[in-house]
C-alpha cells in the first residue's frame, strides 16, 4: 500500500514516556478525523505496546523504543513498535490471555488487547534482539471531503 504520511519517533524506555508516545500517536491520526472511539482504542492499543516494550523487553535497565505511525492509501493507520530488549521467547505462548512474565501485577491481557482494538496485529521477536509488534486499523470516512 501507498504511504500517505509518517512520522517515527525513539524514547527510552522509561514509564514516563508511554503516555507521550499514546499522545503522539493520536495527534497524528487525528489527521484521519477517527471518532473518540476509533481514537480510545488506538490509544490504548500503543499503551499496550509500549508498556509491553518498558516492562518486559527492558526489565531491568533501560533502552530504546522506537514508533512508527503511517497513513496508507484507505485510510489505514498502521503503528510499528520495536524495541531492542530480550526479545519473547514462544510468541504464541505471549500472545495467550492471561499469561505474563511480568510478575502478579501485570494482566497478561496486553496482546489480547490490541488485538480486540486494532484490525491487524503481527508480532515478531527474537531472543536478544528484540520484538517488533505492527498494528493496524482502517479508519472510516466521516466526512465527504477527505
Amino acid at each position: 500500500m501507498k504511504c500517505e504520511n509518517y512520522i517515527t519517533f525513539e524514547c527510552l524506555s522509561r514509564s514516563a514516556n508511554e503516555a507521550f508516545a499514546r499522545g503522539a500517536v493520536a495527534c497524528f491520526a487525528a489527521q484521519l478525523d477517527p471518532t473518540l472511539e476509533e481514537l480510545g482504542d488506538i490509544k490504548t492499543a500503543v499503551s499496550e505496546a509500549v508498556t509491553n516494550a518498558i516492562v518486559h523487553a527492558y526489565p531491568d535497565t533501560l533502552g530504546r523504543i522506537q514508533v512508527r505511525c503511517r497513513i496508507l492509501e484507505g485510510d489505514v493507520l498502521e503503528i510499528v513498535v520495536r524495541d531492542w530488549g530480550r526479545g519473547i521467547a514462544d510468541v504464541e505462548q505471549a500472545r495467550a490471555p492471561l499469561y505474563t512474565t511480568g510478575g502478579p501485577e501485570r494482566s497478561g491481557m496486553g496482546f489480547t488487547i490490541m488485538e480486540s482494538f486494532m484490525d491487524r496485529l503481527t508480532v515478531r521477536s527474537s531472543q536478544g534482539k528484540g520484538t517488533r509488534v505492527a498494528m493496524s486499523r482502517r479508519i472510516r470516512r466521516r466526512r465527504a471531503d477527505r
